[in-house]
């Protein structure tokens, strides 16, 4: 094997494990999660932000939203969440913790809840992926 052979074999390698481990977030993006969809008094929420019930935002499940010394600097604060309900579908960002939820459940503005659901039924079956 010449040298260009060799240098062509392994650039070709580092190719493709360097391409796989850029789609591995990709993937992590597509995921769907499925849960109960709620709704709440939106305000000062622990991302740090002050919202109102207009707002197309939500709080997500405590075990989504995982720990954080500061609970304004969450990685999860501000990302946003395509949301599926028996009405409709809307996007939100994230921009509180919802403590009582489990995992997969949202808990929405209503103006977000209004958009994929009907008030008088309170919760909802969701589904969800990010934005």
């Amino acid at each position: 094997m010449t040298a260009y052979h060799k240098f062509f074999c392994i650039t070709l390698i580092f190719t493709f494990f360097f391409l796989h481990a850029l789609a591995a977030p990709i993937d992590k993006r597509a995921e769907k999660f499925k849960g109960d969809g709620t709704f709440y008094t939106v305000g000062l929420g622990s991302c740090g932000t002050d919202d109102t019930d207009s707002d197309l935002v939500a709080a997500l499940n405590a075990p989504q939203m995982g720990n954080s010394a500061n609970p304004n600097s969450n990685k999860n604060c501000g990302r946003k969440a395509r949301v599926k309900g028996p009405k409709g579908t809307v996007t939100v960002k994230i921009v509180d913790t919802c403590p009582p939820c489990q995992k997969g459940d949202l808990d929405l503005s209503p103006a977000a809840f209004g958009k994929i659901a009907d008030f008088n039924d309170g919760r909802v079956n969701i589904q969800w992926s990010w934005a």
